[in-house]
C-alpha cells in the first residue's frame, strides 16, 4: 500500500445518510481556511441551491464511464442509483501543496481512497439513535418516505462499516460533534512528520533535521 508523502492531510469522512457529515463538514471549513473539499463529480440532478463545480461537478453517465475508464478517479462508487467519483489529480495537487483536504464519500470510496493513500485519515460520523436518523431525513424534505425508507435500510450496511474507520463522531450535539472533528484535523497536523515538514525552520535549528 503507497505511503502519502505530502505536506498536506487528507480526511474522508462518511455517513448514513442524515447523520449531518455535510453540516459538520462545512462548519469546519468556515472555521479552517486550510481544509477544502476536493469537488466529486456526480451523475445526479442537481439538489436546491446546489451549482455545478461548487457542491459537486454535475456530470452525463456517459462523462463519468469516460473518466473511469481514464483512470481519472482515485474512487468512484453508485450510492442510491447514481455515481459519485473523486478526482486524483485534484486531491495529490491539493496535498503536495500543503493543504489539508476533506472528502465526503460513502464507506465503500473510503476503502479505495485508503488503497490509494495509505496515510488518509477515515472518519464515521454515527446518528444517536435510529429515531433521531428517521427524524433528520424526515425534516430534510428532500426525499420520498419510499426513499426514506430506502436510505434507512441502506444505513443498516453503512453503519457495519464504522469497524473500519479510525475514529467515530456521534453527532447527538452538533457543537460537541464539531469540536470533536476539530479535535481531529488538529491532532493530525501535530503529528512528528507534520510538524517537522510544517515547521522545517525550527526543526533544523533544533538539529534535527
Amino acid at each position: 500500500m503507497p505511503t502519502m508523502d505530502y505536506p498536506g492531510n487528507l480526511f474522508v469522512v462518511s455517513a448514513p445518510s442524515g447523520a449531518g457529515k455535510s453540516s459538520l463538514v462545512n462548519a469546519l471549513m468556515e472555521l479552517d481556511a486550510l481544509v477544502r473539499p476536493s469537488i466529486s463529480h456526480t451523475t445526479r440532478a442537481p439538489r436546491g441551491q446546489e451549482k455545478d463545480g461548487r457542491e459537486y461537478h454535475f456530470t452525463t453517465v456517459e462523462e463519468f464511464d469516460a473518466m473511469v475508464q481514464a483512470n481519472a478517479f482515485v474512487e468512484w462508487a453508485n450510492v442510491h442509483g447514481n455515481r459519485y467519483g473523486t478526482s486524483r489529480r485534484a486531491i495529490e495537487e491539493r496535498i503536495a501543496g500543503g493543504g489539508d483536504v476533506i472528502l465526503e464519500i460513502d464507506y465503500q470510496g473510503a476503502a479505495q481512497i485508503k488503497q490509494a493513500f495509505a496515510n488518509a485519515v477515515l472518519i464515521f460520523v454515527l446518528p444517536p439513535s435510529w429515531e433521531e436518523l428517521r427524524s433528520r431525513l424526515l425534516r430534510r424534505g428532500e426525499d420520498s418516505a419510499e426513499a426514506i425508507e430506502q436510505r434507512l435500510a441502506n444505513a443498516v450496511a453503512e453503519m457495519a462499516q464504522v469497524e473500519k474507520f479510525d475514529f467515530v463522531i456521534i453527532n447527538e450535539v452538533f457543537e460537541r460533534a464539531l469540536f470533536d472533528l476539530k479535535t481531529i484535523v488538529h491532532a493530525q497536523r501535530l503529528k512528528v512528520a507534520a510538524q517537522r515538514s510544517a515547521r522545517a525552520d525550527t526543526f533544523k535549528s533544533l538539529r534535527l533535521s
